[in-house]
């Protein structure tokens, strides 16, 4: 399953838009502070794959956890966020945080209105992202009767409206599908991690 980020700015910030925010932030090299939740973590990247395709200089601030790096973008301490939409949902509605676009390919439908990100970076797609995996040496009929299982969980309604609340995406598929896409995702993030200079802590 796949779940979007939304890139988040206090209302007070200036930028209404995506260009707006590259064009402020070009003006105003290093004097804007990006929030995570920690080195390394899915908001951390997205946000350096981000600078990575814009060339903008932002300096990033690592909280221990979304909750301390929202309450300080709800207290204009810093000044964008990348986060998950399910833990920032309650604040957009609010009007507390604005939503200036989401990460992934497709719009959300728990953000109408919101576009991507690609719209103004052709390209540009991040996303949480989970599977599940097993050892190696697993033999292949159970690895199929796992997915089988999985599958068939997966369409399920009340799991479908769930993850839908969510704002995920199930992507159900063959174990060759799930590789690929580890294969994929490694060599993307690979770059954006030496973009970055991140290290192992």
């Amino acid at each position: 399953m796949r779940g979007p980020l939304v890139m988040l700015v206090n209302p007070s910030f200036p930028a209404k838009t995506v260009p707006e925010f590259i064009a402020y932030a070009k003006a105003n090299p290093g004097k804007i502070n990006m929030a995570s939740g920690g080195n390394g973590t899915t908001p951390h990247v997205t946000g350096e794959l981000f600078k990575m395709m814009t060339g903008v200089d932002m300096v990033h601030v690592p909280y221990r956890g979304a909750g301390p790096a929202i309450t300080d973008l709800l207290g204009g301490q810093v000044q964008v966020l990348f986060d998950n939409i399910a833990t920032s949902i309650q604040h957009i509605r609010e009007g507390k945080l604005r939503p200036l676009a989401v990460t992934t390919a497709e719009p959300s439908e728990l953000l109408p209105g919101v576009p991507v990100v690609a719209n103004y970076l052709p390209g540009y797609e991040a996303s949480g992202w989970y599977g599940l995996g097993a050892p190696k040496g697993v033999a292949a009929e159970i690895i199929d009767k796992l997915n089988n299982e999985i599958a068939a969980a997966l369409a399920d309604l009340k799991i479908k409206v769930r993850f839908a609340d969510l704002g995920v995406t199930v992507l159900a598929g063959l174990p060759s599908d799930f590789g690929k896409l580890l294969v994929d995702e490694t060599e993307k993030w690979g770059k954006v991690v030496k973009f970055a200079g991140l290290k192992p802590e």
